[in-house]
């Protein structure tokens, strides 16, 4: 596969035919592979930077609910007092986030488009592995809900289309075992994600000033706004 231009297949496990325990294996391998990649240090690193003692914070697409777990951790580590929304619109996935969620950490996980979570006063808004899920018009749409919704910032945590990562990403997921559509759909990922010299176009278009892009080690593609 060419990797000059973003891929625009659909990844199997976005079906919506996909059965729930299928659904459920494919997320909690994914959450591995956040954990074994450092997929929450450049999340973790905007929220540092911004020296908050309350947070009040809106996860879009958070799947298995891994990144708002660092996150809620995180906080508790640094007394920060923090409330932590998760947002996805594929019903099956709250049932497993919440699984996997002990009951202490202040979560709440909700089923739905996150435009429903306008006018709810965020701090931040996050979002990790969910840009290159996107169509073009949808991270328009959800670049411009970003900007007008997020009273401190807003962070962008996706992957870097680089033929490196392409071509070893197989080996190293046979490797770990991981689950079959992971291993496909992880390659598919890194094809649809984007270079760092696409996302200034993105940003003028929604009229967006100051914004950093970041490559963060291992093939991780950051984009972050603050006011």
């Amino acid at each position: 596969m060419s990797l000059a231009t973003r891929s625009l297949a659909e990844e199997a496990m976005d079906a919506p035919d996909l059965d729930a325990a299928t659904y459920a294996a494919v997320l909690r391998d994914l959450a591995r592979v956040n954990a074994l990649t450092l997929a929450a240090r450049p999340t973790l690193a905007f929220l540092e930077s911004l020296r908050c003692t309350r947070l009040r914070l809106l996860d879009v697409g958070y799947g298995d609910g891994d990144m708002l777990r660092r996150i809620a951790r995180w906080a508790a580590r640094r007394g920060i007092e923090a409330d932590l929304v998760g947002i996805d619109l594929n019903p099956r996935s709250e049932a497993v986030a919440r699984a996997d969620t002990p009951p202490d950490l202040p979560i709440a996980y909700r089923t739905g488009d996150y435009a429903d979570c306008a006018g709810e006063g965020w701090d931040v808004i996050v979002s990790s592995l969910v840009a290159h899920h996107m169509t073009h018009a949808q991270l328009i749409a959800f670049l411009r809900f970003m900007t007008a919704e997020a009273r401190r910032g807003w962070f962008v945590n996706d992957l870097h289309r680089h033929g490196f990562a392409y071509a070893g990403y197989p080996l190293l997921a046979t490797a770990m075992r991981w689950h079959p559509m992971v291993r496909a759909d992880g390659r598919l990922s890194i094809a649809r994600s984007y270079r760092p010299a696409e996302w200034p176009p993105l940003l003028t278009k929604v009229g967006v000033t100051g914004a950093r892009i970041e490559r963060w080690f291992p093939f991780r593609l950051c984009v972050s706004w603050r006011r």
